[in-house]
């Protein structure tokens, strides 16, 4: 029998997080042999060849002036804060453990449209915000054994991307999606190109280590159109929710591929996180928000700018 359209979409969802993670994992595991400015350019470059090749047979470069718009410059500032500290996190803590830490994205979007826009926020969302913060803190433990820097570089991503998406919203509905995208692509490649002499230089580079790197750009490709066709088939509020399959998928390639166990603090921590964003899902829908938190957020709640 058919599926239904939001069993559909709840389908398309779960295959646009596997993409997502394991282009997660593919980079985790290529900043083994090269620094992560290397994977930045190489990943970039591809991503960049990727996507400004669909732009362009899209026609969304017809109007390439659009890039230095102030909400799309503003929106490639916060994807490069975010970009360049999810790597550098990935890099130095168990994957499991970072894809926890940005599961609070959507929280913090919530946050910061409250804050900066003056959208409304009752008081029950509030509380779910602050229950998916005290979530992220346990993952972090500060001042507790098992305590990492590299976890605050995570949550400096989060922050970093809810600037990129509090922009995003705010881009004007005349410049194409694509390139934004491409601009985005761009700016990562030319910002890996920057850092590469500070964080080691060039690493020679094999063929298998560079397919792989282009496999990663064609996964957040297929994710992120896999992702669009979720979207486009039921209901936002029953699809939605499935973003957090991420999580599993992260902690399952982070035990099969590099042997991390999660402990119960990440475990607890998690649990509590995603706990508030259902909740803060459920309550937008319950006042008719018309754009709910975890469909503002970025798709597969890290950084796109591959």
């Amino acid at each position: 029998m058919p599926l239904s359209p939001n069993l559909r979409g709840a389908l398309f969802m779960i295959v646009a997080m596997v993409g997502f993670t394991l282009n997660d994992a593919i980079t985790k595991f290529s900043s083994e042999s090269m620094n992560m400015a290397q994977v930045m350019l190489v990943r970039g470059a591809f991503a960049s060849l990727f996507v400004g090749l669909l732009a362009w047979k899209r026609g969304a470069l017809a109007h390439p002036a659009a890039m230095l718009q102030p909400m799309v410059a503003m929106r490639v500032a916060g994807e490069a804060g975010a970009t360049v500290s999810f790597l550098i996190a990935l890099a130095h803590l168990p994957i499991g453990n970072v894809s926890a830490v940005m599961q609070a994205l959507p929280l913090a979007v919530t946050m910061g449209a409250a804050l900066v826009f003056g959208e409304g926020v009752g008081w029950r969302r509030w509380t779910a915000i602050a229950a998916g913060f005290v979530g992220v803190l346990i993952i972090v433990r500060p001042g507790f054994e098992g305590f990492s820097v590299y976890s605050l570089v995570a949550l400096a991503s989060v922050a970093c991307c809810a600037v990129r998406d509090l922009s995003t919203k705010r881009i004007p509905e005349a410049i194409p999606t694509m390139l934004v995208s491409t601009a985005t692509a761009l700016a990562m490649t030319v910002l890996g190109a920057l850092l590469l002499s500070p964080m080691g230089g060039w690493t020679p580079i094999s063929g298998r280590a560079t397919a792989l790197l282009a496999l990663a750009a064609v996964l957040v490709l297929i994710g992120y159109q896999f992702i669009i066709m979720a979207m486009r088939s039921g209901d936002i509020s029953f699809i939605a929710p499935f973003r957090y399959t991420a999580l599993l998928w992260s902690i399952l390639l982070g035990l099969v591929i590099f042997g991390d166990v999660p402990d119960l603090p990440m475990i607890a921590g998690a649990a509590i996180i995603i706990g508030s964003g259902l909740y803060a899902l459920y309550r937008e829908r319950v006042v008719g928000r018309r754009q709910p938190a975890a469909e503002s957020a970025g798709p597969d709640m890290a950084p796109d700018g591959i």
